[in-house]
């Protein structure tokens, strides 16, 4: 049986603040509830995710001011897969700006699996940069724009926002490579609609690796905190993203980040949230916190079933929804009105 761990930055008289107490209280507290649940079952269409560990489990919260507390395999690492969507299409904003993404991909719900070989056939173009067409696009797109440098690009923005440098599971991304024959359809597509002009096999060399980059829980709680900071990582106050990025990617995980199970997610947790088939579910609270979960077993829409679990604890538990009566909304707007 795995020990629950918690890790927390003490406030400056040594002692923790209240929030960050109540926070760990409540991981612990969904740890030891759901470390037993083994619904679900791993990924199994790319070989090396048909082999990880499917009991691992981890927790972590990190918070805009710095601030990290844990539970569980909270520094065990996984792949981020489809959880890098998020932070491609940010920087595909960032770097080429809204005129040139829109013109590659939409931001509407597509209503179809997140591996659908299909466009949107009012545009000619992916439904939005959360399912793998709309991703691959994005990809194509930095592939164009910053060249054969395009993924070391990648890595390192990757890398700010987690306060670390990461690296590629090599073993993941070759057997992402070998087997991903409906991804290359896709591509194919992507190139004969004139989404992007360079060759599918480099546009699909940075996609696979971006999908193969290794995280931790702990790591998507930082980069979620980078998010909820205004793009700025808030442990070692490196500008990553521009604030228009910031809002267009969040708004655009809230109404599409969770595969079918979007709307779901939308209703009982209300946060701009990624999942990854890896096992990884990123959620952020705006101005706030960032939240990293990991567990590998997933329910049939492709998101982890405790990271799910978590989740809704922790945003019934510490009234995180959007549109929850305890949420009194953005602290900027509140400090610059008078409500009297």
């Amino acid at each position: 049986m795995k020990t629950t761990q918690a890790v927390q930055t003490t406030s400056t008289n040594g002692s923790a603040p209240q929030s960050l107490i109540e926070i760990e209280s409540l991981l612990q507290e969904h740890y030891a509830l759901y470390k037993g649940n083994q619904d679900g079952a791993v990924a199994n269409y790319i070989p090396e995710l048909a082999k990880v560990e499917p009991d691992e489990f981890g927790m972590a919260v990190a918070t805009q001011a710095g601030e990290i507390v844990t539970a569980g395999d909270a520094k065990a690492p996984f792949t981020i897969q489809s959880i890098s969507k998020a932070y491609t299409f940010a920087m595909l904003l960032d770097e080429a700006g809204r005129e040139e993404t829109y013109a590659a991909v939409g931001v509407q719900p597509s209503g179809d699996p997140f591996n659908a070989i299909t466009l949107d056939a009012r545009t000619n173009r992916p439904f939005n940069p959360m399912v793998n067409a709309g991703a691959i696009a994005v990809a194509g797109r930095l592939r164009q724009v910053l060249g054969a440098g395009a993924f070391d690009r990648v890595l390192d923005l990757f890398s700010r926002a987690a306060g670390r440098a990461l690296d590629v599971d090599e073993r993941v991304f070759e057997s992402e490579k070998e087997t991903g024959h409906r991804n290359r359809a896709i591509g194919h597509l992507l190139r004969a609609a004139e989404v992007f002009d360079v060759p599918v096999d480099d546009v699909l060399d940075v996609y696979f690796r971006q999908c193969s980059i290794r995280v931790t829980a702990t790591d998507l709680a930082v980069m979620g905190a980078t998010l909820a900071n205004l793009g700025i990582n808030p442990i070692t106050k490196q500008d990553v993203f521009g604030m228009d990025a910031v809002r267009d990617t969040l708004s655009v995980m809230f109404t599409c980040g969770m595969y079918d199970g979007a709307g779901d997610w939308a209703t009982r947790v209300g946060l701009p949230a990624k999942s990854g088939v890896g096992g990884g579910i990123i959620a952020v609270v705006n101005r706030q916190i960032g939240i990293g979960v990991f567990s590998p077993r997933l329910d049939e829409a492709g998101n982890s079933v405790r990271g799910k679990l978590c989740c809704i604890g922790l945003a019934d538990g510490l009234g995180l929804h959007a549109f929850d009566a305890t949420n009194p909304g953005s602290s900027f707007l509140r400090g610059m009105a008078k409500w009297d």
